[in-house]
């Protein structure tokens, strides 16, 4: 625990020495660099400890002012998502020292120095609290300084609005959390969380309101459909360091607190684990569908979150079903499928991320229609970019592949076992199977309109990323390249987690090994790899042969102009229409008529139908009727609301007694 607390003190030591360095001061931000990498080293170590040794770590010192006590514990299923937070944070603070600099920068840089170490104190906390007072002060500590730095660009319109909406949406979310652990109790909530598996009324209402809270409050922070309203309006206003952390890190919070909050119960109505079910296959399709259809690179990325949010969904409700029915293979590789996610889900997001940030940087755009042939100017971020990719459309020989490989696993287990009941769960695997599918259709759209083919705009300027924001994708690329290669020196560090979950015996963790033999990915994964190596080599090897390269065929046109490619509306244009009555898109057309037609011009917008279709019109309804009523109270008499005090005073009193 000492580790974990010197990676907090330094993560605020950090935060507190930006402010120092408004003046232009180099010396008190590069100090305030190495304070929060080092305690995201601290914070490292803490974690992998816990992982090794399967060891729980513990600290509680009573509070002087009020009941109960300060309470931290870090144990298995904790630790599986503190290590990615650590690292991530540590990734994109590096990142963020060339991405933001100090030295053209020097205000808004400050800013972002101050909130984001805060940020990442704030989610470690979260994920270590062990009860419920501890819990929604670090959770507290987290929606806010998300908040700010969701509005570092304030003078944008547009990044006010998604901070507003990330805030009231944040807050409804702690609304549920407050209900949530006023009904678990006082021991819950100033003392210590209850152990994995002491609750044993999971069949009764309270148990029911309980989960139904745990969804709501947990779901909205974790982009669920269709609770993900804040999700990608606060992604694309972010700056991309910090993106990176609230999709790889911040959103997983949701995640580990419905696993928490399952975990208490020693056996789950089988209800819960259909409806995660249902939810991951909503949030999955429709995540992908939405992200096709953006033309914001960063939105683009913000969606598939959600998409990936549904994959930790899918493996987490065959895992409470498997739990439910006693299947013990099924809860395992569900549940080792979820966790594998969240870990991977961090590390090629967060590329993704700052990859789309390098991109940003050099091209001063986030459409992708102002992108093409970037591979030239950039051949370092498209190599990055490129990797995420594969690790997030579930391709080997990357990190992705095995998680969803588990999901899959756990998905197919009712086949090959007579188990009748859970027969429904072989529904989900044409869903899965379609999101893969989906999510590569995009991103070949995404990396070959933005890195091949030819310049479609005349941005000026475009460069290589500095060093530190190439070091801190390289970290995270290579840690998709070592689960994907090596998935097996993953597998004992899930085992612990699995088996808090689940309440299984040391035999079952053992058998862990068994149901998922990861040898033979290890095997192909070197294999494609060496293929892969030899087939560059060749065209090196190739390239040095001189020969005559004739032009591209250019459709009988002799001058060929950078609108004659592909866009981004036309390379989804099949989708788009087969998705019209789910996504509802818009179009602007003027199409060239005539014998002497004028330009013609095409747009197409695709709103999100949750919050530009059905909750802005929903508050705009209610702000209406709460602006007449109070034009109705309010007449600037103060005779009529001492009136008002005294009728409520009578209410009140007639309520208590």
């Amino acid at each position: 625990m000492i580790f974990f607390l010197a990676a907090v003190l330094l993560l605020l030591l950090s935060s507190l020495l930006a402010p120092l360095s408004r003046n232009g001061s180099l010396f008190w931000d590069r100090l305030s660099l190495v304070a929060g990498l080092t305690g995201c080293l601290f914070g490292l170590a803490a974690a992998a400890l816990c992982l090794f040794t399967r060891e729980s770590l513990l600290l509680s010192v009573p509070w002087q002012t009020i009941a109960g006590s300060f309470s931290l514990r870090i144990d298995g299923l904790s630790a599986v998502f503190l290590a990615p937070a650590f690292l991530i944070s540590g990734a994109g603070l590096l990142y963020g020292s060339g991405y933001w600099p100090h030295s053209e920068l020097p205000g808004s840089s400050a800013w972002i120095r101050f909130f984001y170490p805060l940020l990442a104190a704030g989610i470690a906390l979260v994920l270590a609290a062990d009860n419920g007072v501890v819990f929604l002060i670090s959770w507290e500590i987290m929606a806010l300084c998300g908040y700010f730095l969701v509005i570092t660009e304030r003078e944008d319109e547009q990044n006010l609005r998604a901070g507003l909406v990330y805030l009231m949406s944040t807050h409804v979310g702690t609304l549920a959390l407050f209900a949530l652990f006023a009904l678990l109790g006082e021991n819950a909530c100033l003392v210590s969380l209850p152990a994995a598996g002491s609750l044993s009324s999971a069949m009764t209402g309270n148990a029911t309101i309980l989960f139904l809270l745990t969804l709501v409050g947990f779901g909205i922070k974790g982009g669920i459909m269709p609770l993900h309203i804040w999700l990608p309006g606060a992604h694309a206003a972010a700056p991309s360091h910090v993106s990176a952390l609230m999709s790889g890190v911040m959103i997983k919070t949701g995640i580990y607190g419905i696993l928490r909050v399952t975990s208490f119960f020693h056996a789950l109505p089988a209800w819960w684990g259909w409806l995660i079910l249902g939810l991951g296959l909503l949030s999955g399709i429709l995540g992908v569908l939405f992200a096709i259809a953006q033309h914001d690179i960063k939105r683009l990325l913000a969606y598939h979150s959600i998409e990936n949010i549904g994959i930790i969904l899918l493996g987490t409700g065959a895992a409470m079903l498997g739990k439910t029915h006693g299947v013990e293979s099924i809860a395992v590789l569900g549940m080792a499928g979820a966790l594998l996610h969240v870990v991977n889900h961090g590390l090629f997001k967060g590329l993704l991320f700052l990859s789309a940030g390098s991109m940003i940087k050099s091209t001063g755009s986030r459409q992708l229609s102002s992108y093409g042939g970037l591979l030239r100017s950039m051949p370092y971020t498209g190599l990055f970019f490129l990797g995420g990719a594969i690790a997030i459309c579930g391709l080997p020989p990357l990190n992705g592949f095995v998680s969803e490989w588990f999901v899959y696993l756990a998905l197919l287990r009712p086949g090959s076992q007579a188990t009748q009941s859970l027969n429904g769960l072989l529904l989900a695997v044409p869903g899965l199977a379609m999101i893969g599918g989906l999510a590569l259709l995009c991103f070949a759209k995404v990396f070959g309109l933005s890195f091949l083919g030819t310049p479609r705009t005349d941005l000026p300027d475009k460069r290589e990323a500095p060093v530190t924001m190439l070091a801190a994708m390289a970290i995270l690329l290579g840690g998709c390249v070592w689960i994907g290669i090596a998935p097996a020196t993953v597998q004992p560090m899930l085992s612990g987690a699995i088996a808090q979950w689940i309440n299984l015996s040391g035999s079952g963790v053992r058998a862990f090994a068994d149901l998922a033999p990861l040898q033979y990915i290890s095997i192909s994964a070197v294999f494609l790899l060496l293929l892969l190596l030899l087939l560059f080599l060749f065209s090196r090897y190739r390239g040095r042969i001189i020969a005559e390269r004739p032009p591209t065929w250019g459709c009988g046109y002799a001058v060929q102009i950078p609108r004659a490619q592909y866009s981004t509306s036309s390379f989804a244009e099949m989708i788009m229409k087969l998705s019209r009555h789910v996504l509802i898109p818009r179009f602007e057309e003027q199409r060239a008529k005539g014998i002497f037609p004028a330009s013609g011009s095409f747009k197409s917008h695709t709103p999100d139908v949750v919050l530009d279709r059905l909750l802005i019109p929903l508050f705009q309804f209610s702000a209406g009727i709460a602006f007449k009523i109070r034009s109705f109270l309010q007449h600037g008499v103060i005779g009529i609301y001492m009136l008002y005090s005294a009728l409520t005073i009578i209410i009140m009193l007639y309520i208590l007694l």
